[in-house]
């Protein structure tokens, strides 16, 4: 084992240093130049003008996806092969190890960010893994890197009968980290080739959705299955683990367990679908997504409302499309007494069928719903097949509709009136 530097070490990092410095140097760096130009062409190339901000491969600038680093490694290990022997390597000695690392956190980054969009966790990961896979970077250009291994490789305990040491689980670690963000590639790639061309039907949505969600669990279970193999952790050892795990979700859990499985009974069922127009706990909304563990509605104002997949399950939910997308709308109106209301009537349907939105069939219909106190009461009831275009503004052309009706006809709108009687005494 060794304690620290030794003079071979010395040697070596003065050597990479008087490299650098050589005039050497500078024909790499002219070739270094030239592979970064042509891998930033490549790639604008191939992803064309428009930016591709889910894409892993091109990401939302042409530098920060997948492809650029990774044609940039492999146009710089070919210049490096194809200058050995012609000029000392120096710059490159040092270029492809940063390439590599970069490679590695854009492959993580964008996974990460294509899997969990709006997760707002992402960027403290890609944070934090920037800074291990760089000081991981400096230390094996130091030197450190291998008496750090040494070091760690003298820790070591029993875990479940297995002799394990520091080292082999930091490695395990990474290997799981792969493992976990191979996983999360795969089921982005699944879920967007399920989820493409399926916005024209909402049952054909919530089946792609469902099955996407379940692709995505399954590859995750499988993920963490191979990860705990490769962090040398024994999965017989997990027997008593699931039983702790068992238990847990039992009492502090289930809530969170109901939620995911309620999540798949309403994909299952299609009792919901991504598109219906809902009412629940007295929030009404369009649906807009329904994930494992809860479903997002959308009102009409723009806000939109986190609800549990369990209360969709145990509690009412007023579904406006599930057999029939038409909706009736209602309002009100006064009329005073005296007025021809047997006139009147076929002139206010004529003039809400007028109305772009409303339904000739069911056709409007006017009644006579109350005797008020200051005038007869009229309600105009109306259908609309577009409830998710919004219920106000249909209201207000209705109104607007009749209220020009009775302007014309010189129909008035009463106002209240009260009777003051004085006694003198």
């Amino acid at each position: 084992m060794r304690a620290g530097f030794d003079n071979k070490d010395v040697a070596e990092v003065l050597a990479a240093l008087s490299g650098l410095l050589a005039p050497a140097a500078l024909a790499e760096a002219a070739v270094l130049i030239v592979c970064l130009l042509l891998a930033w062409g490549l790639v604008r190339l191939w992803r064309g003008a428009a930016a591709r901000p889910g894409s892993v491969w091109f990401g939302e600038r042409i530098v920060d996806g997948v492809l650029f680093p990774a044609l940039a490694l492999l146009l710089a290990i070919g210049a490096r092969w194809a200058l050995r022997g012609q000029v000392p390597i120096a710059l490159f000695k040092l270029v492809v190890p940063i390439l590599t690392s970069l490679l590695v956190i854009r492959i993580a980054v964008r996974v990460l960010h294509t899997a969990f969009p709006k997760s707002p966790t992402v960027r403290l990961v890609e944070r934090t893994l920037s800074w291990v896979v760089w000081a991981v970077l400096v230390m094996w250009l130091t030197g450190l890197l291998p008496l750090l291994l040494t070091e760690m490789e003298g820790v070591h305990w029993k875990l479940a009968g297995t002799d394990v040491t520091l080292r082999s689980l930091v490695e395990g670690a990474l290997s799981a980290v792969a493992v976990m963000v191979g996983a999360l590639w795969i089921s982005a790639a699944i879920e967007a080739r399920l989820m493409a061309g399926a916005e024209g039907s909402a049952d054909t949505l919530s089946l792609r959705k469902i099955a996407a969600n379940a692709t995505r669990a399954l590859l995750l279970l499988v993920g963490v299955l191979l990860a705990l193999s490769a962090a040398g952790i024994p999965l017989g050892a997990l027997g008593v683990l699931g039983g702790a795990v068992g238990v847990g979700i039992g009492f502090g859990l289930q809530k969170l367990a109901a939620n995911y499985v309620s999540g798949f009974v309403i994909l299952a069922e299609r009792s919901l679908r991504i598109g219906d127009m809902v009412k629940v706990d007295g929030f009404e909304g369009r649906i807009t997504d329904i994930h494992t563990r809860f479903t997002v509605i959308r009102a009409l104002n723009g806000r939109e409302s986190i609800v549990p997949n369990e209360m969709l399950i145990t509690s009412r939910v007023e579904n406006a499309s599930l057999a029939d997308p038409r909706v009736q709308v209602t309002t009100t109106v006064g009329v005073a007494y005296g007025t021809d209301v047997d006139a009147l009537v076929p002139r206010l349907v004529a003039a809400v069928q007028g109305v772009p939105r409303v339904l000739a069939e069911p056709a409007p219909a006017v009644l006579l719903s109350a005797f008020g106190a200051d005038g007869l009461e009229l309600t105009v009831a109306f259908w609309i097949a577009d409830p998710e275009a919004g219920h106000g503004n249909v209201r207000s052309e209705v109104n607007l509709a009749i209220l020009r009706t009775l302007n014309e006809d010189g129909v008035e709108i009463p106002f209240p009136q009260r009777v003051v009687r004085t006694v003198v005494s």
